[in-house]
């Protein structure tokens, strides 16, 4: 007999179909009063966030004590049969790991080694080089490139990364973080190559096509109002609208390669396609618009205003954030500059984005 490995999603079916002589239809309410058995299935999960809060418990030990009580919970409360409740434990397990911790392990494996090799300051200072504006870094840092990375990889990446990118540029770094995620709300749904969607079309047996074309026909509305909440909610409405016609491009281009390419093409590039489109398309809108001003930080103002007062004294560029950790402006070879970039070429440039560009 001749052996051949299993693909795609073979083995999740092998194991999703092992046990299958005996049939079990499931009971959602076994005690007859939808909230005592609501509360009940909340066990596991009630568990697993108290150890990681409340106890501080590793989180391996929380994720473990989490799926122990989720086999008491389904095999005693709901009467499932025990060699079901093993056969999806293992499902659960394989699934987790080969098609989540894979792409996670990857993407952030690419980042280190973009940083090791001093690829991601060419990154951080060719967006430096684009625009000195906070609120238009904002959108091709957090929502474009953000996307791009959350359809790479997902599962927290974006904040990882893109967040890095961000406080390297002078974003403190509780704002950076809370600002990824509010990014993060329009390309999630296809995040680390459609996983979600995929998942969705293995656990309810309906034709992935068509819940990837639905999904496409409803976030792009989404996706233009998400830079306008993201810009709003680091300055105030006059600032917004200054850079109204950059967030309009930002959302537009994005929601336009959301629909076409979920209802078109496939689920699995909808983020990186929308995120290199909008990104391509905000640095091409840049060439030919600016805002009226320039837009920076309370405390870059105040550094500019005493380096003009005093041209010759030191300044510090550097403040503390909430947490009381001091966090740079700039790097150390701006001093005194604050608004100076380094000179890469055209080929620099692309050599430092191709890996996220071309990862897949």
């Amino acid at each position: 007999m001749e052996f051949r490995p299993l693909r795609g999603l073979a083995w999740l079916s092998l194991v999703q179909s092992w046990p299958n002589s005996m049939t079990w239809t499931q009971v959602y309410d076994p005690f007859g009063r939808w909230w005592l058995s609501a509360a009940v299935a909340a066990v596991p999960i009630v568990l697993l966030f108290g150890l990681l809060v409340g106890a501080r418990l590793k989180i391996h030990w929380a994720a473990l004590a989490g799926a122990l009580s989720a086999i008491a919970v389904a095999t005693l409360a709901f009467g499932m049969p025990a060699r079901f409740a093993a056969a999806t434990l293992a499902y659960g397990i394989a699934f987790g790991i080969l098609q989540i911790a894979w792409i996670v392990v990857a993407a952030v494996f690419l980042y280190d080694i973009a940083v090791h090799t001093g690829q991601f300051e060419i990154i951080k200072h060719s967006v430096a080089g684009i625009t000195a504006d906070r609120r238009l870094q904002l959108l091709l840092v957090a929502f474009c490139f953000g996307a791009l990375i959350e359809g790479a990889a997902g599962f927290g990446a974006p904040v990882a990364i893109a967040g890095a990118l961000m406080i390297g540029l002078g974003f403190k770094p509780f704002h950076a973080a809370a600002l990824n995620l509010i990014a993060n709300t329009a390309p999630v749904a296809w995040g680390a190559i459609g996983t979600p969607v995929h998942t969705l079309a293995l656990v309810s047996g309906l034709p992935e096509p068509d819940l990837n074309a639905m999904i496409g026909r409803i976030l792009p509305f989404t996706s233009v109002l998400v830079p306008f909440w993201l810009v709003r909610a680091m300055v105030g409405w006059a600032e917004t609208i200054e850079v109204l016609p950059a967030i309009l491009v930002v959302g537009g281009s994005f929601g336009l390669l959301q629909f076409s390419w979920s209802n078109y093409v496939d689920s699995n590039l909808v983020d990186i396609v929308g995120g290199i489109g909008s990104l391509a398309a905000t640095i091409l809108f840049l060439r030919f618009w600016k805002p009226k001003r320039i837009w920076r930080f309370a405390e870059e103002r105040r550094h500019r205003a005493a380096a003009v007062a005093d041209p010759t004294g030191p300044h510090e560029i550097g403040v503390s954030h909430t947490m009381g950790a001091e966090w740079e402006l700039e790097s150390a070879d701006f001093a005194g500059k604050p608004d100076a970039t380094r000179s890469y070429t055209a080929r620099q440039i692309a050599r430092a984005w191709m890996p996220f560009a071309c990862r897949r």
